[in-house]
């Protein structure tokens, strides 16, 4: 049984505590074992919680013997990206700044996932502050992918998707502005939600780009997914971007299948300039969801080509407001490449700023039109598969080699401009093996519908049940 901990889902481990069959504590140390033996490749986490984490899967296992049940997370090892606050544990946000600060009070969403009885292993690395897409970490080690290390593991929540993916813990919490949830989901063959903006708290994590920013969930399944999702997601009056949205249960719809459902493309973006893998891939699973019954249905975005600048402009303007005086006081302290985007950010015009402003409110209309016509969209998560370790560009069209940020934003930055929830669901391989992802791009407040969805397609294929070899 031990050997077979680490790569059970959250559900699995979550029956086979009620049943007695397993502890809290033998979970625990089972991912303890896995961060022992691979952590030094990865560099999945900065930190490590095992003197709190012991403590906390002791007592989950006390309460559950004395019949204090607190739900599907009780006694669950998760990993926290380092940007979110921890009471007492030491929290960098990936950068060295912060490399010495312990929070005095938890962020919101780890208060509810401590009422909900989950146990956290360590805080997961990240790129600096949050701000790229490659997890290439010059303070605290560039995290490496778990299907080849050779290869990256995207970002900015690189740790937390590498760390679900090689099963050094159960499930993690990462945060996306521009796709950094989905980006490393989508490269590291694991789900992860980008929520709907204001669905899930803010208050007690660094923030990157405080009109974009949201936390979410990244799992091996869409099931763990909504799993997780429960027990963060609501209005929080620490927070007043949160939405005063009722929360659904978001396992309620998980198994109502995906007969008359229908799924939007906007083909003249969604499939051109795209790797031919990825394009395969992700056309071959909307063939998996027409042959479930749903109806593909082609939209025009009119507007959609310029997500990429509005997305860059609003990234670079609102990060540099946040670092500004630690960044005259400390640009040393800095990498490189953090440092160079801040001071970019720095010399962009309010006009250039109000603009991309403007452009996010036409864009939003414009998709929440095309809902009255289709139930969801279904695209690529990122136009390549993982690229080198440390390539600051990428080739997507043969022989020509691009900007790794702007190329790596070309889908996800819709739903993050539009404020509209998105699921990343692994949906195959390339041709040597990485893992390939699709975004499930939905109305505000329909996570549930998205579950739905991504756990349909989980029931009809395969590809979240392989796992890399770490040998």
């Amino acid at each position: 049984m031990a050997s077979d901990l680490p790569g059970l889902s959250i559900a699995a481990a979550a029956r086979l505590i009620r049943q007695r069959e397993v502890s809290p504590t033998e979970l625990f140390d089972s991912s303890l074992r896995e961060i022992e033996k691979h952590n030094s490749t990865l560099r999945a986490f900065i930190s490590i919680t095992e003197e709190s984490g012991k403590k906390a899967a002791a007592a989950a296992e006390l309460m559950l013997s004395a019949g204090y049940d607190l739900g599907p997370l009780h006694g669950i090892p998760l990993g926290i990206k380092d940007n979110i606050a921890i009471k007492g544990e030491r929290t960098t946000a990936g950068g060295k700044i912060l490399e010495n600060w312990h929070p005095d009070k938890d962020a919101t969403i780890i208060s509810r996932l401590k009422q909900a009885g989950a146990v956290f292993v360590g805080k997961t690395n990240m790129h600096e502050y949050a701000w790229g897409g490659t997890s290439a970490n010059p303070h605290y080690g560039h995290v490496r992918n778990p299907w080849d290390t050779s290869k990256f593991p995207a970002g900015s929540s690189g740790g937390s998707g590498a760390a679900v993916a090689a099963s050094l813990c159960y499930g993690a919490l990462g945060t996306d502005t521009g796709g950094s949830i989905r980006l490393p989901s989508a490269i590291n063959g694991v789900v992860g939600l980008r929520p709907t903006y204001g669905r899930v708290s803010n208050s007690g994590i660094i923030p990157l780009a405080w009109t974009m920013d949201t936390a979410g969930p990244m799992t091996r399944t869409v099931e763990d997914c909504a799993l997780l999702f429960n027990a963060i997601a609501g209005p929080d009056p620490t927070d007043p971007a949160t939405a005063s949205v009722p929360v659904d249960d978001f396992l309620s719809r998980l198994s109502v299948g995906v007969r008359g459902l229908r799924i939007g493309i906007v083909p003249s973006y969604f499939f051109s300039h795209i790797q031919q893998d990825v394009k395969h891939a992700v056309e071959s699973a909307l063939k998996t969801f027409e042959e479930l019954g749903a109806h593909i249905v082609e939209v025009d975005i009119k507007h959609i080509e310029g997500n990429i600048s509005a997305q860059l402009t609003i990234e670079s303007a609102e990060p540099s407001t946040y670092h500004q005086k630690s960044l005259r006081e400390r640009p040393g302290d800095f990498g490189d490449d953090v440092r160079t985007l801040l001071e970019v950010g720095e010399m962009l015009l309010a006009t250039h700023y109000l603009q991309a402003q403007r452009y996010r409110t036409l864009l939003r209309n414009e998709f929440l039109e095309a809902f009255k016509h289709v139930d969801v969209f279904i695209c690529p998560t990122l136009p390549f598969t993982a690229t080198d370790l440390g390539a600051t560009t990428v080739e997507i069209e043969s022989g020509v080699q691009e900007d790794m940020l702007s190329a790596i934003m070309q889908f996800t930055g819709v739903a993050s401009l539009t404020g509209l929830p998105s699921l990343n669901v692994p949906c195959g391989f390339d041709s040597g093996g990485l893992p390939v992802g699709m975004q499930i791009i939905g109305a505000p407040f329909t996570e549930s519908r998205l579950f739905s969805v991504g756990h349909s397609f989980q029931c009809a294929t395969d590809f979240h049940t392989r796992r890399p070899d770490l040998r």
